[in-house]
């Protein structure tokens, strides 16, 4: 769990982050999960853009994103989700 401060820190990171990941109409499938949980295990700091397409509300896709990758859910921000998730062999963000 990331207290207030940790949460702002990674904000301030993730707000130089580009959106390298989009959920669209197909919402969330199998293949997503597995390239979100590498880009988690790669990265540890994600931004994920929910197109207009998407079915479901923002905040339901993020919460469930989040809950099933095992992330903290760091922010979301109109149609943007930004999640962390610290790689226990090799972590990279130090907060």
């Amino acid at each position: 769990m990331l207290n207030p401060k940790q949460k702002r820190e990674l904000k301030g990171l993730a707000s130089t982050l580009k959106t390298r990941y989009q959920i669209g109409k197909n919402d969330i499938s199998d293949i997503l999960i597995d390239m979100l949980d590498k880009a988690l295990t790669a990265h540890e700091l994600i931004k994920i853009d929910v197109m207009k397409g998407c079915a479901l509300p923002v905040m339901e896709v993020a919460v469930d994103i989040a809950n099933t990758l095992k992330a903290e859910l760091v922010e979301v921000m109109g149609r943007v989700i930004v999640l962390f998730r610290r790689n226990k062999d090799n972590p990279k963000i130090k907060i």
